[in-house]
């Protein structure tokens, strides 16, 4: 008997990028994409729909956050196998996606190949990441290097994403289904944990970073 194929959901913006995606990810043997979005709320609605055996999505995206998204999906469904695929070369994001529930995080500098193998190593119950962020995780476990957005939570982190976005407290609150007041506080606190007095350096830290 035939193996089953592995259902595949693509989550990107840009709809040329997810049509390359999906060329590469059918080339290889019993996987098909079942659906595609371009952004977070579309993702969500077909992934309660299709329930598919891996999502491999962008963070980068407009409106809700890929975080969020990943957030979100692991709520509905704890078991989901979620595949960051995004330009992000930060292990500080990698962490925060891991933390969140995703079970892989895969740069779109890497090989072709490394997508489809993340996806193999998913559907085999392992934690998949491609070379340079599994070799940057392995450098700052060593060195104990000192990033100062280690100490936010995961859900600090995502604040911190958004507020670099330039997204306002009502706006974040309502993304997050949190009171505004809950959001000014732990705006307050994300500030008082980085040590810094203003968005202006907050933003500034974000780009240092890389992360967006």
């Amino acid at each position: 008997m035939p193996e089953a194929a592995t259902r595949i959901m693509l989550v990107d913006d840009h709809a040329i990028v997810r049509a390359g995606f999906r060329r590469l990810l059918e080339q290889q043997v019993n996987y098909q994409v079942i659906a595609e979005a371009g952004d977070a709320e579309t993702a969500y609605t077909l992934f309660v729909e299709h329930q598919p055996d891996v999502v491999v999505l962008d963070l980068s995206m407009p409106g809700v956050s890929g975080l969020d998204l990943v957030r979100r999906m692991i709520m509905r469904q704890p078991s989901a196998r979620i595949l960051v695929f995004t330009m992000h070369e930060d292990a500080q994001l990698a962490e925060r996606a891991i933390q969140l529930g995703a079970r892989g995080y895969v740069t779109k500098s890497s090989a072709p190949e490394v997508l489809a193998s993340a996806v193999a190593d998913m559907m085999a119950g392992r934690v998949a990441f491609s070379p340079d962020i599994a070799q940057s995780l392995a450098v700052s476990k060593v060195t104990g290097e000192g990033d100062p957005l280690a100490a936010l939570s995961a859900r600090e982190f995502e604040i911190f994403r958004l507020i670099a976005r330039g997204q306002t407290m009502s706006s974040i609150a309502a993304m997050l289904s949190l009171s505004a007041k809950t959001v000014a506080n732990y705006h307050s606190l994300i500030k008082q944990k980085l040590g810094i007095a203003s968005d202006v350096e907050l933003v500034l830290l974000a780009q240092r970073r890389n992360i967006s």
